[in-house]
């Protein structure tokens, strides 16, 4: 119950945060919420499942560019960096993005379409543990490099940028990024709730076994590849719909961010907050982005090195993460509470 309270308890302080917070760090914590959303992929694929991506940035950045695709043409009949590579007409697949209903689900579509692509071989040879890492890993030096290939349709390295209006609402707005927050929140908690009725089903207990003994379940004739491919597929889709929230708070969507590096961060955070929980994959998003902002705008020059003792520390000292402290705590509490009831007993 008292963990039940405290979920409960962050989405209420993130509901009611444009109350307190100034627009600036009201638009970080919005993009942190968006984190949220897909380190929760992350864990449904890693904590449950024992699949380890260090790929899932892709997923995110494919996202990132269908809402970035959207928004560009809402103010731009030619996006600018078509105009300087002596474009003039939009190319036939950028078309369909000049509208939301579109824009949208191809969010989270277009990551599900590439999970398969990539799942459906992988699983089927019998690919798992670090090899399916070192894949993944290579999936984003590729989709890297491709997007900074195709500057013509891309945005090369820069991305897509200078992204102005949605639905025909400023972006520049003080209200609208507050609604866009609010949405972001909104859909941080369907997602945990969604995430949290598949751990909790049949389906979920399935996906442990799978993290715990793949052999064991194959012997007992169910088939390990269909559900992690399906666990794989609702994986990519999370982490398209964050990217598609990531950026209208943001203002841009590129190449950087779908590498190598932030598909490590996000494996991160969901270390940080514990693995195989999915209010620990929220609160590590939240606290790692947290403590990367507050150590470089105070340290500027060696906010790297407390980044990276935070981590040290957090593996060494805490290896269940920060769910693992509140954990035993709250242990800790019950038998405190327990040994009280016996000597009032006993003293009666």
């Amino acid at each position: 119950m008292k963990k039940e309270k405290l979920i409960i308890t962050i989405f209420l302080l993130l509901l009611v945060a444009p109350i307190f917070l100034s627009e600036f760090r009201l638009n970080l914590l919005g993009k942190y919420v968006s984190f949220g959303i897909a380190a929760l992929a992350i864990d449904l694929l890693w904590g449950y499942t024992g699949i380890l991506s260090l790929g899932h940035a892709v997923f995110f950045g494919l996202g990132g560019y269908c809402m970035g695709a959207y928004i560009k043409l809402q103010t731009e009949t030619l996006p600018d960096f078509m105009m300087w590579c002596g474009m003039t007409e939009l190319p036939w697949f950028w078309k369909p993005f000049q509208y939301f209903w579109f824009a949208l689900p191809m969010a989270i579509i277009l990551p599900i379409f590439i999970s398969l692509l990539i799942g459906i071989p992988t699983f089927r040879v019998g690919i798992k543990g670090v090899y399916f890492t070192i894949l993944t890993q290579a999936l984003a030096l590729i989709f890297v490099t491709f997007f900074i290939g195709q500057q013509l349709y891309t945005g090369g390295t820069n991305g897509i940028t200078n992204l102005q209006s949605i639905l025909g609402f400023s972006l520049s707005d003080t209200k609208v990024m507050q609604v866009i927050y609010l949405i972001t929140v909104v859909i941080l908690i369907i997602s945990f709730l969604f995430c949290r009725f598949l751990v909790k089903s049949n389906l979920g207990r399935t996906l442990i076994a799978i993290r715990d003994s793949e052999n064991r379940l194959k012997f007992l004739g169910y088939n390990p590849m269909t559900y992690k491919l399906f666990v794989f597929a609702v994986s990519a889709g999370l982490a398209g719909l964050a990217g598609a929230l990531f950026v209208p708070q943001v203002g841009i969507i590129s190449p950087s961010l779908m590498g190598i590096l932030p598909s490590v961060e996000m494996a991160i955070w969901v270390a940080v907050g514990g693995r195989g929980n999915l209010k620990g994959a929220i609160i590590g998003a939240i606290v790692v982005n947290f403590a990367k902002s507050f150590f470089s705008e105070t340290f500027p020059e060696i906010w790297l090195y407390f980044f990276g003792l935070l981590f040290v520390l957090v593996v060494l000292l805490f290896p269940k993460g920060i769910m693992g402290i509140i954990n035993n705590m709250v242990n800790k509490l019950k038998i405190i509470k327990k040994n009280r009831i016996i000597h009032a007993k006993a003293d009666c």
